[in-house]
């Protein structure tokens, strides 16, 4: 009788210890799949940023870049040493300007091209909103 409340025992801890591993590894595959990280232009160079997997390019659009067709724009985005080309298709943010800071999520399709799905525009410190009739 003892020997069969040791092995119950023993099946409970083991149980309750593959389910810990099984829900640990979950969570940090979760967490790995839903992590951007964030890369400039000159980081892209240097080949820091991964092909075909989602993050964040960051710096200045260039002046002079910006081209529209329809809904799809490109545009250069410059971290003063660095360029790379982007293309996004969709409604800019009001504040998007040339000389301007941005920050775009998407995805690096070739050595120089990236595709955004996303895009943000930086303002300055000394933002305000437009006044209100």
């Amino acid at each position: 009788m003892l020997e069969r409340l040791y092995k119950r025992r023993i099946a409970y801890i083991l149980f309750t210890l593959l389910s810990l591993t099984v829900a640990g590894f979950l969570v940090i595959k979760a967490f790995r799949e839903n992590l951007l990280f964030y890369f400039v232009p000159s980081d892209i160079k240097a080949g820091k940023a991964p092909i075909n997997h989602t993050f964040r390019l960051g710096g200045l659009v260039e002046k002079g870049s910006v081209t529209k067709e329809g809904l799809t724009v490109y545009f250069t985005i410059t971290d003063t040493h660095e360029k790379i080309s982007v293309t996004y298709t969709g409604i800019l943010p009001d504040l998007f300007r040339e000389g301007h800071g941005v920050i775009v999520r998407g995805q690096m399709k070739d050595s120089n091209l990236f595709t955004a799905e996303e895009v943000l525009a930086k303002h300055n410190e000394k933002y305000a909103p437009p006044d209100m009739p």
